[in-house]
């Protein structure tokens, strides 16, 4: 094996670690020297990957949309497509909600992150798109007249709802079983569309304006980090 595959995998062993601590910490936090113990590794050569704790941990959050957009590019139909995207949240509510905290409190305060930043923000602009075109093809496939932007994100609101409730030991005593409430905020989301008849189609015209809105929306993000 090549020191550049060595490299490599040592680079993914150390996120994969950091990213369990991370989640069985709870906090949203953790210390490089417990890292660095937990892979019997120098904590120097952890620097050898990442200049700091912060770029850790948004190295994480790429990595997770990485792994959503490889995800989300599995073509075995539509409706599918849609019930892949709640169990996104709804499966891992933990990890879906706590990286989701750690890159926001990153967007407000890390310093020195802009090009990573900036490849986060082009990995989840391809990976909108390509939810865009499945909630499109969804939409039609039920003639409904809801629009694209509404369902996609009444889809997120399930989801990040869901996830809130799943990873809350207060509602589970309520709530009961897991498997049950999944299903029932799925089988929600697919009949949604349902509810809202079409009376005439706009559904690739309002796909389009949206695909565009993703389109300029990331591109001032990016300008606003490179300030």
């Amino acid at each position: 094996m090549s020191r550049q595959q060595q490299f490599k995998n040592r680079e993914e062993n150390i996120l994969a670690t950091a990213e369990q601590l991370l989640l069985e910490a709870g906090s949203g936090d953790i210390t490089l020297d417990s890292l660095a113990d937990q892979l019997d590794l120098a904590k120097g050569t952890l620097y050898k990957h990442f200049s700091s704790k912060d770029e850790l941990y948004l190295r994480i959050i790429i990595r997770y949309e990485e792994q959503l957009f490889d995800i989300n590019k599995i073509d075995d139909g539509v409706a599918a497509g849609v019930v892949r995207m709640i169990l996104q949240q709804l499966l891992n509510p933990q990890k879906a909600l706590l990286l989701n905290q750690i890159e926001e409190r990153l967007a407000a305060s890390a310093t020195g992150l802009n090009r990573m930043f900036g490849e986060l923000y082009e990995i989840r602009r391809a990976r909108m798109k390509r939810l865009l075109n499945t909630v499109s093809q969804y939409l039609s496939s039920q003639n409904s007249g809801l629009s694209s932007r509404d369902y996609l994100s009444t889809i997120w609101a399930i989801g990040q709802g869901g996830a809130s409730l799943l990873n809350s030991s207060f509602y589970q005593r309520y709530l009961g079983r897991r498997d049950t409430l999944r299903a029932a905020l799925i089988q929600q989301a697919l009949d949604l569309p349902k509810q809202y008849p079409n009376s005439n189609n706009k559904v690739d015209d309002d796909m389009a304006n949206l695909v565009q809105q993703i389109d300029s929306e990331t591109e001032a993000h990016l300008k606003t980090k490179q300030s």
